[in-house]
């Protein structure tokens, strides 16, 4: 059977794997979120990438996991009043996200394992599976390099780990979404296959090129936007100044750049962190809306998925501005950092529609099966 008007079942079967472990990060990075913010990440204190799969199965078993715990700064300087129950209670979020990692590890892996000796992959992609695997191992190690810096003196989890291993999540489920778009063969103007549903006219044009740096514009801006809102996440700096616009009765707080030597604000200070996320997250719907105003008579694929992308942003500085002023409540915190998931997504898709060049056919060429 010819599927060349199509994708080929091969090629549907990558997607939809691609797509699955894209949401599961997703879910991973949300998951993560909701144990930061219950003080949950503390509660394993060693890291067993085998047998830590094993639940507490008894009494005894749990008795010694918070023997283990009270060993450490966070029992002693803050949770001395911490009984077994409340202990099991920050024990699970932060297994349930242990457990996530291994279960995202085995979905990508065994499945490409899979697809890779049966011959389903395209040459193209395997080299960019194996950069993922191993972008998926360096999440793994980061994460406990992360809780190894809070079993210290200060019980207090480096800012700097916490961004790394926030970013390296969150860049791996945007690159796997690139892999997802270049299998589904997404390319300029719009997909053959969708053709026949959205017609023809004058919106299906070439995007021009003078668009492409202003998409760069908006990942970079995105991108700084994201690893200053690791930032504010692992320096608590969003419990500060929740006012908008104005910092409690200013528009830049007193403490904003005070400390010596100068750069050292700019990832030290929480007054200045938070000052910079929140403006930088009006900079960035300003060039969104830009972009989307550019973009709009371009084609349908741009109009709609620039349109996407901005609605996602302005949904996502909204719950910002929420999160702040109600002082970080569980439930809007966490959807704020899965709204930061969807505009990295959504800024994805736009930036693929900009610069993939549909005329270099490889991909397409390469994932072409034909199946008797």
């Amino acid at each position: 059977m010819n599927t060349s008007r199509g994708l080929t079942a091969s090629s549907q079967i990558v997607v939809a794997w691609l797509l699955i472990t894209c949401a599961t990060i997703f879910g991973m990075v949300i998951v993560g979120g909701v144990t930061r913010l219950t003080g949950s990440g503390l509660s394993m204190v060693d890291w067993q990438p085998i047998m830590g799969i094993l639940p507490p199965m008894n009494d005894a078993d749990w008795q010694a996991l918070f023997l283990a715990y009270q060993q450490f700064p966070e029992y002693q300087l803050y949770n001395r009043d911490m009984n077994l129950d409340g202990f099991k209670q920050i024990f699970y979020w932060e297994y349930a996200h242990r457990v996530l990692g291994r279960v995202i590890g085995l979905l990508f892996f065994l499945p490409m394992l899979i697809l890779w000796v049966s011959q389903q992959l395209a040459s193209w992609i395997k080299p960019h599976l194996v950069i993922a695997l191993v972008l998926g191992g360096l999440q793994g190690l980061m994460g406990w390099y992360m809780v190894k810096s809070g079993l210290v003196d200060d019980a207090r989890v480096s800012h700097y780990r916490l961004a790394a291993h926030l970013l390296l999540a969150m860049g791996l489920m945007a690159y796997i979404y690139w892999l997802t778009l270049r299998s589904m063969g997404v390319h300029r103007g719009i997909q053959p296959r969708f053709a026949a549903q959205v017609g023809t006219g004058p919106l299906m044009g070439v995007p021009e090129r003078g668009l492409r740096p202003l998409v760069l514009v908006v990942l970079g801006l995105l991108g700084v936007q994201l690893l200053y809102g690791a930032f504010t996440a692992g320096s608590h700096a969003g419990y500060g100044y929740n006012t908008f616009p104005l910092m409690h009765d200013r528009w830049i707080a007193e403490a904003v750049m005070q400390m010596n030597p100068w750069w050292h604000n700019l990832t030290e200070s929480t007054a200045t962190i938070q000052f910079i996320h929140r403006w930088l997250a009006v900079a960035l719907v300003v060039a969104i809306a830009w972009l989307w105003w550019r973009a709009r008579r371009i084609n349908r694929a741009l109009m709609w998925s620039s349109a996407a992308l901005l609605a996602a942003v302005l949904v996502q500085f909204m719950m910002g501005v929420l999160t702040l002023i109600k002082v970080v409540p569980l439930g809007l915190a966490s959807a704020h950092q899965g709204g930061a998931c969807v505009v990295l997504l959504a800024t994805v898709h736009v930036l693929h529609l900009v610069f993939y060049d549909g005329t270099a056919n490889e991909q397409e060429a390469s994932h072409q099966v034909t199946v008797e």
